[in-house]
C-alpha cells in the first residue's frame, strides 16, 4: 500500500478551487490538472508500508489528540523545481502541531519524520517537461490572488494512492477524528 495522512477540504472551498480552475484551464492546455476530488492538504507522505506498519498506524492514530483546526489558504503559487501549480496554505502554530502530532505517531510505526519545512499546499496541476514557462505565465496572469473561505478542519485522513497511466487516484483508508478535548 502506498498510503500519505492529509487533511480534506470542506466544501466551499472545493468550490472555490473549481471555479479558479475551470477559469484557467483553457488558457494553457499543456498542463495535467488535479482532479477535485484529489484536493486536499498533505500532512504526511507514508510511501510503500506493510501490513504490520498499517496496523501500527491506525493504533497510534486513534490515540493522536488534537483539537479542530482552522485552516486558510492564501493564494496560488508554483514550485519552480517541481512544476506544479499550487494553492497555499496559511501555516498557523495550530496546523503544525497537528503536523507534527502526526509524526511523532508514525515515527512509532518506522516512518520518517520530513526534514524539510512544512510547506502544506493543495496540487491543482503539473506541468509537462516543456511546460513550466507557460506555467510561470499563467501566475502572472492571475491579476489578483483569489480569496479562499477559512475552514475548520474536524478530521484527518488516511489515504491509498493508487498510481496509473492517467494518473493518481485516492482511496480513503481510515478517518481520524479531531476532539475539542484534544
Amino acid at each position: 500500500m502506498r498510503l500519505f495522512l492529509g487533511i480534506p477540504l470542506n466544501d466551499s472551498v472545493l468550490a472555490e478551487l473549481t471555479r479558479l480552475t475551470a477559469r484557467l484551464r483553457p488558457t494553457i492546455a499543456d498542463l495535467r490538472w488535479s482532479a477535485p476530488e484529489s484536493w486536499h492538504i498533505t500532512l504526511q507522505f507514508l510511501g510503500n508500508t506493510t501490513g504490520d506498519q498499517y496496523g501500527c498506524l491506525i493504533a497510534r492514530l486513534v490515540e493522536l489528540q488534537c483539537p479542530p483546526v482552522p485552516v486558510q489558504l492564501d493564494g496560488v503559487g508554483i514550485f519552480d523545481r517541481a512544476g506544479v501549480f499550487y494553492a497555499g496554505v496559511e501555516v498557523t502554530p495550530q496546523l503544525v502541531a497537528l503536523q507534527q502530532r502526526v509524526m511523532a505517531a508514525t515515527a512509532a510505526c518506522g516512518f520518517e519524520p520530513e526534514s524539510r519545512p512544512y510547506h502544506p499546499h493543495i496540487t491543482l496541476a503539473r506541468a509537462k517537461a516543456a511546460s513550466l514557462r507557460e506555467l510561470r505565465s499563467l501566475l502572472s496572469g492571475i491579476w489578483s490572488q483569489p480569496k479562499f473561505p477559512r475552514f475548520t478542519t474536524r478530521e484527518f485522513l488516511l489515504y491509498e494512492s493508487h498510481l496509473s497511466s492517467s494518473g493518481s487516484t485516492y482511496e480513503i483508508r481510515h478517518r481520524f477524528p479531531l476532539s475539542a478535548t484534544g
